[in-house]
């Protein structure tokens, strides 16, 4: 079995003086960073200072565009043409890119947000359309992709460097995408039974749903919701129980 995985987390979504997250504890704790650029989250101060702080520990460094809609922290459905989306992320990929270089590191992966994410899940159209252009700035991009959804299918059709990801915070629908946020058990509440839900997954090689169904699949990211009230003891556990089990975590 690989022994090595990657743990990442939402951060840079503060926003001039308002606070989100405990970036600067979780920095310390897991070994990638999506940034938020500036869109659903975030801005220029806020990625700056992020990103500064992942180069000095060696956290790697990823984009993590979303929609333009701060109020609804881009959790809200938008459509938009394959062409917007397109230079939705080719726009907020170009900031992290700068920041990130100014800060002395490089953006390494590429994450979706929120509802753009769950749509791209769902949708290899929409998926295509991200990933395309992303690609297209940066070829060696790791597009972190939620596993076994149209985000996996894409990214291997595309033959692009890929992670696929699970969540240590999230249920799951059968089909592998998330279970929306409004329905009951959609958040995975309490940092045990986080951190023992992941161990299951990594050790079975498979997503376990809701219902109960379990689905293989490839496993090579675990993310948790920068945002949550217990994200930094999540972060903290689902670590712990990883290196005790004899993981090595490394970034992407």
């Amino acid at each position: 079995m690989r022994r090595t995985i990657d743990l990442n987390a939402d951060m840079g979504e503060s926003f001039g003086p308002w606070k989100m997250g405990a970036d600067a504890a979780l920095l310390q704790v897991v070994t990638s960073a999506n940034v938020a650029c500036g869109f659903h989250a975030g801005d220029a101060d806020h990625m700056a200072a992020t990103m500064a702080e992942a180069v000095k520990r060696g956290v790697g460094i990823g984009a993590h565009p979303g929609f333009a809609d701060l109020q609804g922290f881009g959790r809200r459905r938008i459509s938009l043409t394959e062409q917007e989306l397109g230079n939705l992320v080719t726009y907020q990929l170009g900031a992290a890119m700068a920041m990130a270089a100014k800060a002395g590191g490089k953006v390494r992966h590429l994450k979706l947000h929120g509802a753009l994410a769950n749509m791209a899940a769902e949708s290899a159209a929409i998926s295509e359309a991200c990933f395309k252009a992303a690609l297209k700035v940066q070829p060696d991009l790791v597009l972190m992709t939620i596993a076994q959804t149209a985000q996996q299918r894409v990214a291997e059709r595309l033959k692009a460097r890929y992670a696929c990801e699970i969540f240590a915070d999230r249920a799951y629908n059968d089909d592998c995408t998330l279970v929306d946020r409004s329905q009951p058990g959609a958040m995975i509440e309490g940092a045990d039974a986080a951190a023992e839900r992941v161990l299951k997954m990594i050790g079975s090689g498979a997503i376990f749903s809701l219902s109960g169904k379990e689905i293989p699949a490839r496993i090579d990211t675990i993310c948790l919701h920068g945002d949550g009230p217990e994200a930094l003891e999540i972060a903290r556990a689902v670590r712990a129980r990883l290196e005790a089990a004899g993981w090595s975590l490394k970034p992407l």
